[in-house]
């Protein structure tokens, strides 16, 4: 059997990680297993995951039903491609169901295979459709600071982070951008400064080349930040009023996250366009979908869309997907979490009484630590010295636990964690 130091060493020989230096590869935690919201090492070490990853597992690890059903699938039919007018069963029913969970309006799907797929899909699609529709000169997109859509061309190009597309090259041109929507930066009247700052934008660059606004019901990889209060139906207003589509970003959001099945509902959003993936099967298959309204069918209406991935519709992601939507709605997942949020956010907040500590914030079991002047990567490591898995970004350390964690782990979690962040600034 190999050793944990052996297969650290063949890591650090075959592999480059996502975001890690190339030429220095770091000391990996090897995963064995997970079960709920914890995690065990190869050495045996338990961890709370604090993240999920990529905050893509809400129903937790470990779940043997969804395995039973990938491996039934897999046994029916493994895959077949969708291109044309080709189908199957599962990828017909999952979009049925999305449907019946989305806002109202969206009509249609578009299966990918993960979030960055989704989000090259909805712009290209945008632009398409006014094309088709005889506007051909609307290929503007509108995204803001602190955004992230992903690693793909145009959905690293529509990323407002800006390290994150340093020394790529062009990336897709015609993308315009806005101030972050984060209240704290803008001061008591920031919905009214990003509104005003929208507008102004719109009237500069001129609505008939604009094609669709992109962002996040709450800012994830940009530190967990909900929007000002009022935000987006003012947005939306505006965005109507200048004939652009909305292309909401529910990578993170969606499928319980902030307490609703759509980080949508919950800040009473419109879409022409939602893109969604992790949660969708919580991790367990890779798996993505555009939902798509009718604003967008009626321009496109006619179009022929050259555009699609291998794997679209996969009926094994299907399937799973529709078992693990079963579960998020069987086991009341979205109340759950509303009620940790709230338990793990109260544990939380006296931590704002630290200098170095700007604010504590979130929506649902989403929540985010923003530090003035601290090295988030230390409070990262020692959390996961102490058995805790948390995750830095930029300047804030950001959570997003499964949403079957119990009360136990999340007095766990914030424990260790308000231990460290503390200790940050001794």
């Amino acid at each position: 059997m190999t050793s944990t130091s052996e297969l650290a060493a063949l890591d650090r020989r075959t592999l480059v990680h996502p975001h890690t230096t190339i030429g220095a590869p770091a000391e990996p935690l090897i995963l064995d297993r997970g079960e709920g919201a914890l995690l065990w090492d190869t050495e045996g070490r338990q961890y709370v995951d604090g993240t999920c990853g990529l905050w893509q597992c809400p129903v937790g690890h470990g779940r043997t039903e969804l395995a039973d059903v990938a491996a039934e699938q897999i046994r029916r039919l493994e895959f077949y491609s969708s291109f044309g007018d080709y189908s199957n069963a599962p990828s017909i029913r999952l979009a049925e169901r999305l449907l019946s969970l989305a806002p109202a309006g969206l009509e249609r799907v578009f299966f990918t295979n993960g979030g960055s797929e989704g989000n090259e899909t909805a712009i290209k699609l945008a632009r398409l459709a006014f094309h088709h529709a005889g506007s051909p000169e609307r290929t503007v997109v509108l995204a803001r600071t602190g955004g992230y859509h992903g690693m793909g061309g145009a959905s690293l190009a529509a990323t407002g982070i800006e390290g994150l597309r340093a020394g790529f090259g062009p990336l897709l041109p015609d993308v315009e951008w806005l101030g972050k929507p984060h209240a704290i930066e803008h001061g008591p009247d920031a919905a009214d400064v990003l509104v005003a700052e929208l507008e102004q934008r719109i009237a500069e660059i001129g609505a008939h080349r604009i094609a669709a606004f992109i962002g996040e019901p709450v800012l994830g990889v940009g530190g967990m930040v909900p929007p000002p209060d009022g935000y987006w139906p003012r947005v939306q207003e505006v965005l109507r009023r200048n004939g652009i589509l909305l292309i909401v970003d529910e990578i993170v959001t969606a499928f319980g996250r902030t307490g609703h099945w759509f980080g949508s509902h919950h800040f009473g959003i419109e879409p022409d366009m939602i893109v969604t993936a992790k949660g969708i099967t919580s991790g367990y298959v890779p798996m993505g979908a555009v939902l798509i309204g009718r604003r967008v069918l009626d321009l496109a209406d006619g179009a022929t869309f050259l555009h699609g991935f291998t794997y679209n519709g996969h009926p094994v992601g299907a399937a799973v997907a529709l078992a693990n939507i079963d579960i998020i709605e069987r086991e009341n997942l979205l109340e759950r979490a509303r009620v940790l949020g709230a338990r793990l956010r109260a544990r939380l907040d006296p931590l704002t009484e630290l200098d170095h500590v700007r604010e504590v914030r979130g929506v649902g079991l989403m929540l985010g630590i923003e530090f003035t002047d601290v090295p988030t990567a230390s409070v990262q490591s020692g959390c996961r010295a102490d058995g805790v898995v948390v995750r830095a970004s930029g300047t804030s350390i950001v959570l997003s636990p499964p949403l079957v964690i119990t009360e136990e782990q999340i007095d766990t979690l914030a424990d260790v964690l308000c231990r460290h962040v503390a200790a940050a600034a001794s």
